[in-house]
């Protein structure tokens, strides 16, 4: 049996040309042009992702190097502290003692320590006589850059009739888990709790 048992015209010829080029070029672009943009774009989407999370990590390290030169820095002229492991309390009651010993009279009235995360704030309030304005101030020059992290806030100076001077300040410890070891005085994590 004979299907196509005529000859084509050549205008039917040319028909059946250009409809297997347009076939060819639906093909073309349905299965090689489409796939080839759509992976284009999906490798510039991921290069401009990276090329965003490259320029945050080199803030990132930028911010690093500076604070590595300033702490460098620090530890060259003799001014860096450090956060002493949970339970530090016996070498901060000892550097108090050692830092107080020269006032007249003095109190320390701890509150509950804080935890938020592995910072451990142990904060206390300190009032205490000189028998100077210079030594006042040197107690809290020892406070701020003694070996143990504190920070000072709250306070309030009076001088007495007889040139004594009297000092009230609340002040912050700062110790770190890192190192430590968790006992019955520890509080819960406030920041695990917020989340």
């Amino acid at each position: 049996m004979k299907v196509l048992s005529r000859n084509f015209t050549r205008m039917e010829k040319l028909l059946i040309f250009a409809l297997i080029l347009i076939l060819l070029g639906l093909f073309y672009y349905h299965f090689i042009d489409r796939n080839v943009k759509s992976t284009i774009e999906a490798a510039n989407a991921e290069y401009n992702e990276m090329s965003s999370q490259l320029d945050t990590l080199e803030a990132q390290v930028k911010n690093l190097t500076k604070v590595q030169d300033t702490m460098d820095e620090m530890e060259k002229q003799g001014n860096l502290s450090w956060m002493g492991s949970y339970n530090n309390s016996k070498e901060e009651l000892r550097f108090l003692n050692d830092i107080l010993a020269s006032t007249l009279n003095y109190s320390i009235s701890f509150s509950n320590v804080t935890r938020a995360g592995d910072q451990i704030r142990r904060s206390f309030s300190l009032t205490y006589r000189t028998p100077s304005y210079k030594a006042a101030r040197d107690i809290m020059i020892q406070l701020l850059e003694g070996k143990n992290r504190c920070l000072i806030s709250n306070v309030s100076c009076s001088i007495g009739r007889d040139g004594s001077v009297s000092m009230s300040e609340s002040c912050t410890f700062y110790e770190t888990m890192v190192g430590g070891t968790a006992d019955a005085g520890l509080p819960a994590n406030s920041a695990a709790a917020n989340q």
